[in-house]
């Protein structure tokens, strides 16, 4: 099989925490001959995926790390504390950063959250993962600040979060390197911001047709040669005589 044999393809890379899924159904509507491939990879090495060429393109958490990737934001979560269902947490609805300042709170190593000063008091030891730290809450260790979508990602049914008001929050992007704009990137770039499979984007414009015009007919009613309007006689259309003069009337025998 040669190069331009090659069927196309695309992958996309994604962070724990997102869900592509409506993304890729719009993507398998509009080029079903394309096959996209979902690769999962962690939040810290999502941009070196992308560098190395395992994905064309992903979803990834900023900030982007380097100048020569491209990254459109797509929304911002809100942040949470993951706790045990019979915290003092649990009763309230929000909670503040100050809340939290006499608890023990759990730093994963792949935690994405920038703190100026992070709440509560620090564990003894950092757990490698999220997943781990969300087993430690619930052997009631600590308690665990992470965005929103990977509190329901690790969903317990022992554990319940709430929102921190004052946290900084999570952003997730669509990035992918910046000298590997391809078609198909370009192509799930429009999908991704909601562009139409009709959209305009790329296409020339289609030239505006000349408007058809109507033939002149001169007038509601055309005049003969000899400058006399057509039609009937409106006397012998009233049942006049021919003629223009009257005839005699009749005498009674």
């Amino acid at each position: 099989m040669t190069r331009s044999e090659v069927t196309p393809s695309f992958r996309l890379a994604y962070v724990p925490g997102v869900t592509p899924t409506k993304w890729v159904r719009i993507w398998n509507e509009r080029l079903p001959d394309v096959p996209l491939t979902l690769v999962a990879v962690p939040a810290a090495a999502a941009c070196e995926a992308l560098r190395d060429g395992d994905a064309d393109a992903g979803f990834v958490r900023l900030p982007v790390d380097g100048a020569d990737l491209s990254a459109i934001p797509l929304y911002t979560e809100t942040t949470v504390v993951v706790v045990p269902k019979d915290h003092v947490v649990a009763a309230v609805d929000a909670v503040s950063a100050e809340d939290l300042a006499d608890d023990i709170m759990l730093h994963p190593l792949d935690d994405t959250l920038v703190w100026e000063s992070r709440p509560g008091r620090p564990a003894n030891e950092r757990p490698a993962t999220t997943a781990d730290a969300i087993e430690l809450v619930a052997a009631g260790v600590g308690l665990l600040v992470v965005p929103q979508s990977l509190a329901r990602l690790h969903h317990r049914k022992d554990l319940t979060y709430r929102p921190v008001a004052d946290a900084p929050e999570s952003r997730v992007a669509l990035s992918w390197p910046e000298d590997a704009t391809t078609d198909l990137v370009e192509q799930f770039i429009g999908i991704v911001r909601g562009r139409t499979v009709n959209s305009t984007r790329g296409r020339p414009p289609t030239p505006a047709q000349p408007k058809s015009k109507r033939p002149d007919t001169g007038g509601a009613q055309r005049k003969p040669a000899g400058g006399k309007p057509t039609g009937k006689n409106p006397r012998r259309a009233s049942g006049g005589p021919k003629g223009g003069k009257r005839g005699k009337p009749r005498r009674r025998s």
